[in-house]
Parts: C-alpha cells; structure tokens; sequence
C-alpha cells in the first residue's frame, strides 16, 4: 500500500512539474511573439523617420529620443522599453496631422498602414501573453500545486499593462 501511495505521488509530482515548465515555456513564446512584432515595427522607425524629417525639422528631438530607444530596445528587449517606443511612435503618427502634406505622401501612407498592421498584431500578441501570465500565475498560486511550485522556485510573471501615456488616445487620420 505504501509503494502505491509512493508512485502515485511521484507521478502526480512528475506531472505538475511537467505542467509547471509546459507553462512557463508558453509564456516565454508569447513574450517572444511580442518582441518579434515590437522589432518589425521598430524596424519601419527609421523609414517613417526620413519620410517625416522634411516636414517636422522642428521635432529633431523627438527623432534623436526614438532611435536612442530603439537602439536600447534592441539591446535589452525589455517589454516596457519596447511600449514607450511605441508609444512615442504613435505620437509621431499624431503630429503628422498638422503637416496636411506630409499626410498626402504615398510613402508616409503606406508607412501609416503598416505600423497600424503591426499595431493589430502587437494587440493580439499582448492579450495572448496576458493569458498565458494569468494561466501560469493561476496555476502556480493554486493548492497543491502552490506548494510545490515554491519549493521548485516557480514565481508569478507580471502581465503587461499599457503605460499611461499609451493608454491615452492618440487620434490619427
């Protein structure tokens, strides 16, 4: 009776540890899918930067603070670093309503389109990181299982919440 009780133990250990990685690993995906979108969307800043420079010479420093963090991005890859980039890209995008012929051009048309592509799937990509973050964080803060994840070092992953300045809305024609 005892070896019973024994395996099943060890098989209910086996599968919540399984369980365990099998989660935290699909947060790690989903965080990848983030970071891939942030850096496609990233990588059209310097288009849309020479597109806009002849029309909002006096916005050179907003131009210097986005590459600066975007080349920090690039670098560290922080989620948060990545939605202050996107949000000062949005602002960008925002002030281009007072320049009537910037919003004519072909190039800056087609540069809007596709960061509002990339803003789609940057969306979809968050609410799925968010809901691999809550399963985990769900299944690690549960009994029995919170006991075990503790003592194996499994520890709650923060969701990813919009910055207020990125909360605000932005409007765009």
């Amino acid at each position: 009776m005892i070896i019973v009780i024994s395996i099943l133990m060890l098989a209910w250990l086996l599968l919540t540890y399984n369980s365990l990685v099998t989660r935290k690993n699909k947060v790690k995906q989903a965080k990848s899918s983030m970071d891939v979108y942030l850096t496609q969307r990233f990588d059209l800043i310097p288009n849309l930067v020479e597109c806009v420079k002849g029309y909002m010479m006096h916005e050179q420093k907003v131009f210097e603070k986005m590459n600066r963090l975007k080349n920090d991005y690039t670098k560290t890859k922080d989620l948060k670093a990545g939605a202050t980039l996107n949000t000062m890209c949005n602002h960008m995008l925002g002030m281009a309503e007072n320049y009537p012929k910037l919003q004519a051009s072909e190039q800056f048309l087609e540069l809007q389109k596709s960061l509002s592509k990339m803003e789609s799937q940057l969306q979809a990509a968050r609410r799925i990181y968010n809901s691999e973050v809550t399963v985990y964080n769900t299944q690690i803060a549960t009994i029995p299982t919170k006991l075990l994840a503790r003592l194996l070092g499994f520890k709650e992953i923060e969701l990813f919440e919009a910055q207020i300045e990125a909360k605000q809305n932005i409007h765009i024609q």
